[in-house]
């Protein structure tokens, strides 16, 4: 059964009880990955290992996003700022135990090139996970920190590559 959780904005990012902060580079500039997180829903989960379904709703307003384990998210989209940001709450869930969950994905031109003989500076890909819950959640999530990462850090490598490989992208 889905559960309604608590609305939150913007500055739950630096409120919130739990926040895991992520950071990954991409050789791809921060257009070509912005256009894959908030434009190309449908295809996160090609490269975001955990996604097993996104799909935009309200004409692109919000999301609907399943994981591979089952759990699902309605979503608002509450920032998308073209090359820069992209953030949503999670409005409704099946995941046990959540009140409120902010996700962002900031991203920035990375200072100096990728890789030697690389002409691109690439993108500093930066992912936070704001949530609140009971105190069994936040340990939850703590010990999950780990697995978290690598998740994400494995997601922006596989879209990086597909974004490298696909014609005219990148």
């Amino acid at each position: 059964m889905a559960r309604r959780l608590r609305p939150v904005g913007l500055d739950f990012l630096e409120q919130a009880p739990t926040r895991l902060v992520f950071t990954a580079r991409a050789a791809a500039p921060p257009a070509s990955l912005y256009r894959a997180l908030a434009e190309e829903v449908t295809g996160w989960p090609a490269w975001f290992r955990a996604v097993s379904l996104a799909r935009p709703t309200g004409g692109g307003a919000g999301r609907e996003v399943r994981l591979a384990g089952g759990v699902r998210f309605r979503e608002t989209v509450v920032a998308a700022e073209a090359s820069r940001r992209y953030a949503y709450r999670v409005d409704e869930t099946n995941a046990p135990g959540l009140r409120a969950l902010l996700e962002e994905w900031l991203l920035a031109p990375a200072a100096g090139p990728h890789s030697p003989g690389d002409r691109s500076p690439g993108t500093l890909v930066r992912w936070t996970f704001a949530a609140d819950g009971p105190p069994a959640l936040r340990l939850a999530l703590a010990a999950a920190r780990p697995g978290l990462g690598h998740s994400f850090r494995t997601a922006v490598r596989t879209l990086d590559a597909r974004l490298a490989a696909a014609p005219g992208r990148g």
